[in-house]
């Protein structure tokens, strides 16, 4: 993994983006006295260095259904599963996060689904794969 450099004004420009994308060159430019053109070749050399990944968007899922958000981790029951399972959870919309973990488990997930009949429906399928433990959100605090 390589780490580059960037100076304050590259630091201060991305600390506007991720405070708020959806901000224009010239507005970030103002803040950071510079012109909305400089500021965009600026963000545009960060995103070529794989600083800035892509943009995101802060949504509300109860508000569209999804009401349960749930954490699980999935114990896989032979190494052979590794691929299999990995091919479901990315090909499921409901998972948002897939990660690999060491410690407890093999991989943690992230759902978000309409209610407990989706949520009993996913778990069902993980049986294929192995066994699992799941915690629910209570409400994001951060």
């Amino acid at each position: 993994m390589t780490s580059y450099m960037i100076d304050d004004t590259d630091y201060r420009i991305l600390q506007y983006l991720i405070e708020d994308s959806t901000l224009s060159h010239k507005d970030i430019g103002a803040l950071v006295h510079m012109t909305g053109q400089a500021v965009g070749a600026r963000i545009r050399r960060m995103r070529e260095l794989e600083i800035i990944e892509g943009y995101t968007v802060r949504w509300n899922p109860a508000k569209i259904g999804l009401g349960i958000h749930a954490f699980v981790t999935v114990f896989l029951s032979s190494n052979a599963a590794h691929p299999p399972f990995q091919q479901f959870a990315k090909n499921k919309d409901s998972v948002l996060e897939l990660h690999r973990v060491s410690g407890e488990g093999c991989y943690w997930i992230r759902v978000r689904l309409k209610g407990q009949e989706e949520l009993n429906a996913f778990l069902d399928e993980l049986l294929e794969f192995g066994n699992y433990r799941v915690n629910l959100g209570m409400g994001q605090l951060k």
